[in-house]
């Protein structure tokens, strides 16, 4: 594990010790928070960068320990048991029957046990509990975070309660009761749900996987970035299309890219393009404002519907510190770009990961993807989590008669 390691406030830069019980934000500046607005005092995990560095012998030491050295857990052994991570990276050269002039990189985390990214969260998340006696978790979601807390759990014999927005999607609200987790649906919206969840660790003691609340969620979630690195194989990454929501998935993917440049094996860290649903744009629409306001969303990508962006001020910083873009894109873009991935690529992705090919989409269309650029989507859900947002964007045939005169009329037509 790393030797040493430290939370530090993304806000006023006060340090917490790393080793000393449960942290969430910091104490200072979240005592007082505004109703309405994003938390803040969020937590950035710091480490002894010098020490890792004469410890290690080159990336290869921290991929034989995976990534452990950096992380804040002692042992890979306190991991689930589940493969978690190391999803594939699939080139593409061709979409639609035409050659593309850049260079497509779709980074596939529907592979993971629960089949979305939220795994690599819920993973560190347990085996922190695990090292510290902790065995019940709780977390609020729209449906990706609470199946995987609920799946990474069942896997170590830890228990979860998951609290979902009644609107939640029918398949993961499946998904996490088969699981065995305890589901708690609420009469409101995700950002109630949250506060909920809070008010009950607060109170039981639980732990909370929240995100954008644990800071241990983005350190898990920076694991894509090192895995990146070693897939491009020292080629250069022009730009990374990431979905946001909350704001943690991308948090967390500057956050690796940052370890990775203070441990002397990149020079900079690569452009990063935010990509929201214009119908919940709270955290790309607040950018270049000093106050947030927050907008009721209403986009069929539930994954990255949110209100109020629990990690807002944490991307904010990442994309202006490493000059970062932000796009929105409508849910039309969203659904065409789930089509032409599905029928291009064999990677069916849930409307809220779609987005981030959406993104990309709509630079190619603006002719801001330089011929030989390296570009990476990060297709972050399975497509099979949200079933009947995509219902609107296929058409089944109507069934005919078992002939085969009947089946040619139909071949022949296409």
């Amino acid at each position: 594990m790393a030797d040493h390691f430290l939370f530090e406030c993304m806000d006023c830069r006060q340090r917490y010790t790393g080793d000393k019980g449960t942290i969430y934000l910091c104490k200072s500046c979240s005592s007082g928070q505004v109703a309405g607005e994003p938390p803040r005092g969020a937590l950035k995990t710091l480490y002894d960068y010098d020490s890792i560095i004469k410890r290690i012998k080159g990336f290869d030491t921290l991929q034989k320990n995976a990534y452990t050295d950096i992380l804040p857990v002692k042992t890979a052994e306190s991991y689930p048991p589940l493969r978690i991570g190391n999803t594939p990276l699939y080139p593409f050269k061709v979409m639609n029957g035409t050659t593309l002039p850049y260079h497509l990189f779709i980074k596939d985390d529907s592979q993971n046990p629960t089949f979305s990214y939220k795994d690599r969260a819920s993973a560190l998340v347990s085996a922190y509990a695990k090292e510290n006696g902790i065995d019940t978790i709780v977390a609020a979601s729209t449906g990706n975070a609470g199946s995987s807390i609920a799946g990474i759990c069942a896997s170590q014999g830890q228990k979860a309660v998951v609290l979902v927005p009644h609107t939640a999607p029918e398949a993961k609200v499946s998904q996490i009761m088969m699981y065995g987790a305890q589901i708690l649906p609420v009469k409101g919206t995700y950002d109630q749900a949250f506060d909920l969840s809070i008010a009950l660790s607060e109170k039981y003691g639980w732990f909370n996987r929240n995100t954008g609340y644990n800071p241990l969620t983005i350190e898990g979630k920076k694991t894509a970035a090192f895995e990146l690195f070693d897939q491009m194989q020292g080629k250069t990454i022009d730009r990374i299309f990431v979905s946001v929501g909350d704001g943690v998935i991308i948090s967390g993917i500057y956050k690796g890219f940052e370890d990775l440049v203070k441990l002397g094996f990149l020079e900079k860290v690569p452009v990063i393009v935010a990509v929201q649903a214009e119908k919940s744009d709270n955290l790309v629409r607040n950018m270049d404002s000093d106050t947030f306001e927050a907008k009721a969303s209403d986009t069929l990508a539930d994954s990255i519907s949110v209100d109020v962006p629990r990690n807002f001020y944490m991307a904010k910083r990442f994309l202006l510190d490493y000059e970062g873009e932000w796009i929105s894109v409508s849910d039309d873009e969203i659904m065409k770009a789930a089509s032409v991935m599905a029928r291009n690529t064999g990677i069916f992705a849930e409307p809220a990961a779609a987005a981030a090919y959406a993104g990309l989409l709509r630079y190619e269309r603006d002719d801001k993807l330089p011929a030989g650029s390296n570009n990476v989507v990060m297709s972050t859900g399975s497509g099979l989590k949200d079933l009947k947002a995509l219902r609107g964007a296929i058409q089944v045939p109507e069934a005919i008669e078992p002939t085969l005169q009947a089946l040619e009329k139909v071949v022949r037509s296409k």
